[in-house]
């Protein structure tokens, strides 16, 4: 498997992945991947941190991306974050680490863009092992109260402990 940026010519295929992993009864288009359509032309839309796991042939089996946010202190300027979602792996390779691939890489190539602040919405109990804890635990809330600690972040190397207030997604996430 290899982990590597996403391409235009894989944008049909990561589609596929993403259907297939957020498959639901009814044949319905997955929330999920026409979020995914909507980032891709959004001015937060951060092209270094779309990813794909590809095979042994270069079929992609796991996709994420992270897009800019923000984290908002009261009465102060935005600070830039970004938020991580949707990840993505094809069925027939979940539980094969492709997914923790696809974890580490993401965060590994945000540090080195010196991003300050990676939040998500998801499992406690498997974001925690790369490092989420509740956002609130980092000063930050969650878009939505009710979310409690499945609101998550992660704090990078270029992270300031001042950069505390409200998490904003990028705009196609407020859409959902």
């Amino acid at each position: 498997m290899l982990i590597r940026r996403e391409t235009d010519a894989d944008v049909a295929a990561v589609r596929e992945v993403v259907t297939a992993a957020f498959a639901q009864d009814g044949g319905k288009v997955p929330v999920e991947v026409t979020l995914l359509d909507a980032l891709r032309a959004d001015e937060g839309w951060l092209p270094a941190l779309s990813l794909v796991a590809v095979d042994g042939t270069g079929r992609p089996v796991g996709h994420v991306v992270c897009t800019r946010g923000q984290v908002t202190p009261e009465g102060g300027p935005a600070v830039p974050a970004i938020g991580l979602g949707p990840i993505a792996v094809h069925p027939d390779r979940q539980g094969a680490g492709v997914g923790s691939a696809l974890m580490h890489a993401v965060l590994g190539a945000a540090d080195a863009l010196d991003e300050p602040l990676v939040a998500l919405l998801g499992a406690p109990a498997y974001y925690s092992r790369f490092g989420f804890r509740p956002a609130a635990e980092h000063g930050v809330a969650a878009p939505e109260a009710e979310w409690g600690e499945y609101f998550q972040a992660r704090t990078l190397t270029a992270h300031h402990p001042g950069a505390r207030g409200h998490f904003a997604y990028a705009a196609p996430f407020q859409e959902l």
